[in-house]
């Protein structure tokens, strides 16, 4: 599958702009965290899956 549309350095600056205007500085690193820790509870998911995967093969 061919991108459309991919941004550009200009394009990533503005959208951080955008951020930092509607969410203020002292939000973005809450905002941050908190995607951190979604991220990790995601990944944790997954190896648990996979290993639950392979319990399953060994049976």
């Amino acid at each position: 599958m061919i991108l459309l549309f991919s941004p550009g350095p200009w394009e990533i600056i503005l959208i951080v702009l955008v951020v930092l205007l509607l969410f203020g500085g002292r939000k973005i690193p809450e905002l941050m965290r908190g995607l951190g820790k979604g991220v990790s509870s995601f990944k944790e998911g997954m190896s648990e899956g996979n290993e639950e995967e392979k319990k399953e093969e060994k049976k």
